[in-house]
């Protein structure tokens, strides 16, 4: 039973983070998932849906709502796909660059500010314990 309190922990750190996280990210006009495909989609070549979806680990279901959301925001273009014509490629349009080159770092100084509470030791230990313990889930 001493792995429930793990699972206690887990969760509701997670949760902490979350809120912590979508709060700033909302300040930004942005949703926690319009920022995961901004993010992803910053400083990379266009990707599929597909390959969009592994990289965010958004379902298909949500992503296509939130891809015409930012669509009609003009923040992401669909290019068609050369390698299959059957679907298209996503990327950041000038907008979609500017507004990545402005809310990925204030979101990763944001984050930095929080983490900086914890000394290096304590983080490079909580990776190896986090990776841990997503292997015995893998």
């Amino acid at each position: 039973m001493n792995h429930l309190s793990l699972v206690r922990e887990l969760v509701q750190a997670y949760q902490a983070f979350e809120a912590h996280s979508a709060a700033h990210i909302k300040a930004m006009g942005l949703t926690m998932t319009q920022f995961d495909i901004v993010a992803t989609l910053g400083n990379q070549p266009p990707m599929t849906c597909k390959e969009l979806g592994e990289k965010t680990l958004v379902s298909k279901g949500t992503m296509t709502g939130v891809l015409e959301r930012l669509e009609a925001k003009g923040l992401i273009e669909k290019f068609l796909n050369i390698e299959d014509g059957r679907s298209y490629k996503i990327g950041l349009s000038k907008a979609g660059d500017k507004l990545f080159k402005k809310v990925f770092p204030e979101h990763v100084e944001y984050l930095g500010k929080a983490f900086g509470k914890l000394s290096k030791k304590e983080l490079e230990e909580a990776v190896t314990v986090l990776r841990n313990v997503k292997v015995i889930f893998n």
